[in-house]
């Protein structure tokens, strides 16, 4: 979006997601002129909603497929491009009662998708349209990490501490991470749990009676004693790429549940990531594993392995910390390879 609109900034950009969790933290982007959800798949909601946009092209992103918004774009001739897509030989498309999803892949102008085992897969099929760019993630996150946002707050709280950053916590990584906070004393961490609402903040604070913890909506100016606080808890959406600029250890929630949550922000400041055992979905993270940036944990006493194995020998932190933040610089470019193909679509 942002290459987008710095090559086209008259045209109007609407983005539209399906749930809260996308919505409600780009609600207010200043890459788009209109942010709305997307309605439900039916093919009068297809209809109407497309004629009310009349768009030039339509993209959308990995796991996105709806059948009656694909059949609806390809009937208006619409260019429809997918990217950042992976497919796996599990999948629906590949089955062989899946012959009506097969038909909407038949819709899509091209496929940007992020290695070749998914290209492949699509050939089988006979889905010739397919270019290989990588995931368009690591264009955004890289970009965070080159020029993060400031936060003076969180620096004040660092003030030359070692952190330890959770981001996208659930209650099962949270009842592990509270043990971990009381036996490193030493260390500050920052907790962004995934739900915010009161009543999960508060049990996430009951789980730290030994520490001095405090929540970030609480902490008005640097005047305050943030710098005497253990545990900083975050309260709001939108942070979380920011705050891994100031730490050392990133542990990535959702592992004990659906599955883990976004580790390339982390990665991407050289943040060696920790997290939980469902992670076998995610391409980045088993990657990361591989090259031992990444640690799977499935209790307390894991986590405090990999938390010592991380902190025993600075050089070999070192060394971790920066083929982590390699990994993510040597994958950009997806961005450039899909706008190369929009740019030849008529505007």
């Amino acid at each position: 979006m942002s290459s987008y609109r710095a090559q086209y900034p008259s045209i109007p950009i609407v983005i539209t997601f399906f749930s809260p969790s996308g919505y409600e933290i780009r609600k207010n982007t200043p890459y788009a002129d209109a942010v709305y959800y997307l309605p439900l798949d039916t093919a009068a909601n297809a209809q109407h909603f497309i004629n009310a946009i009349n768009p030039t092209i339509a993209v959308f992103t990995k796991y996105e497929y709806w059948y009656h918004y694909f059949n609806e774009l390809n009937r208006a001739n619409v260019p429809l491009f997918v990217i950042s897509g992976i497919f796996r030989p599990g999948q629906i498309f590949f089955k062989w009662y899946g012959g009506l999803h097969r038909r909407m892949l038949g819709f899509v102008t091209r496929f940007f998708v992020q290695d070749e085992e998914s290209k492949t897969l699509l050939q089988q099929i006979n889905i010739t349209n397919v270019t290989v760019s990588g995931d368009t993630r690591f264009d955004r996150v890289w970009a965070n990490a080159e020029s993060p946002k400031l936060l003076p707050m969180i620096a004040e709280f660092k003030h030359g501490h070692k952190i330890l950053v959770a981001g996208s916590t659930w209650p099962e990584d949270e009842a592990l991470l509270a043990q971990l906070v009381k036996e490193n004393p030493n260390w500050k961490f920052i907790i962004a749990p995934h739900e915010i609402n009161d009543e999960k903040i508060n049990k996430l604070v009951a789980l730290l009676p030994l520490v001095s913890a405090e929540r970030y909506s609480q902490v008005s100016n640097l005047k305050s004693d943030i710098i005497n606080h253990n545990v900083l808890i975050i309260d709001n959406i939108g942070m979380l790429s920011s705050l891994y600029q100031y730490g050392d250890i990133a542990y990535i929630g959702g592992g004990f549940g659906v599955g883990i949550h976004n580790t390339l922000e982390a990665a991407a400041f050289g943040l060696p990531v920790i997290f939980g055992p469902n992670y076998q979905r995610f391409k980045e993270a088993k990657y990361l594993v591989t090259i031992q940036s990444g640690f799977c944990i499935n209790n307390a006493d894991e986590l405090k392995k990999a938390f010592l194995f991380l902190t025993e020998d600075e050089n070999r932190y070192q060394n971790i910390s920066q083929k982590t933040k390699l990994y993510v610089q040597e994958h950009t470019g997806a961005t450039e390879i899909i706008m190369g193909s929009i740019n030849q679509v008529s505007i």
